[in-house]
């Protein structure tokens, strides 16, 4: 497997193990998965072996279809790998890690208003109604929504209908975030705001992050590293560490340069699928 690592020196945002302590592990170990029988056999995977420590946040960038979205639904569970082993650690367990999945539409119940919707996940971990309504508090005010808890989602802009969809993933108190293009609807102003406040969010829990984007700077942006899957069927073809000192810009120079190296290695790997 190819490395490559940017000269900047590095900053380690887990150095020091954050509020509560870092936990949650993803391993992938030789992931294949194959969907349907015979000729129309389609394999989206390949042997894929994949380690992302506790606390890391680690982004997976290819061309569409390479099965980045089959990833992140093979560590939830939502689908079985066709060879090989998926596993997820959560505090102080092997293979019983908790995972929380946020999608690129946030998708909100309509008759639920913002605060309801992230009692509803407390709900569901079994919380009495009072503490639901004290830790959906807490959690709004972390995604920067307090006195939003009223409104309905019709009533709330692109951006914070996501920031609920977020709360709502952190209220599953999960060890692993799953994120498929959250961001992607949205316009580069609130995209940016977003990143900000995602960064702040997973630079004080204890979280582990596999977050799929189309978008190379954002993932430079966002990531502690950044992998590279080939095209259909996806392996693992390079992966960047992302030594650059915290907070970032999308629009500054090392995340420019970066972002560079790593489009050069996926527009190699697009030639040669076209070839």
């Amino acid at each position: 497997m190819m490395r490559q690592v940017n000269s900047v020196t590095v900053t380690d945002r887990h150095a020091a193990p954050r509020a509560g302590g870092l936990r949650g592990a993803v391993r992938l170990t030789g992931v294949s998965k194959v969907f349907g029988r015979g000729e129309s056999a389609v394999r989206a995977l390949d042997k894929v072996s994949l380690e992302v420590p506790p606390g890391e946040f680690t982004c997976l960038i290819g061309a569409s279809g390479c099965g980045k979205s089959t990833l992140l639904s093979l560590v939830a569970g939502l689908e079985q790998p066709t060879s090989g082993e998926v596993s997820v650690e959560g505090a102080g367990e092997v293979g019983g890690g908790k995972v929380a999945f946020m999608f690129q539409e946030p998708a909100l119940f309509p008759w639920l208003t913002a605060a309801g919707n992230v009692e509803l996940a407390l709900r569901a971990g079994g919380l009495g109604k009072a503490e639901r309504r004290q830790r959906t508090a807490e959690l709004l005010e972390t995604v920067r929504l307090t006195g939003f808890g009223g409104k309905r989602p019709h009533q709330l802009s692109g951006g914070m209908r996501q920031r609920v969809a977020l709360a709502r993933a952190l209220a599953q108190d999960a060890d692993v975030l799953l994120m498929d293009e959250p961001f992607g609807a949205l316009d580069a102003m609130t995209r940016d705001v977003l990143h900000d406040e995602l960064d702040r969010i997973c630079g004080s829990r204890a979280l582990t992050v596999l977050f799929v984007t189309h978008n190379v700077r954002e993932a430079v942006r966002l990531g502690d590293r950044v992998i590279v899957l080939s095209s259909r069927p996806g392996r693992v073809i390079a992966e960047y560490d992302v030594p650059i000192e915290r907070p970032r810009r999308i629009d500054s120079a090392p995340v420019a340069e970066l972002a560079a190296k790593v489009t050069d290695r996926l527009r190699e790997e697009m030639s040669h699928d076209a070839s």
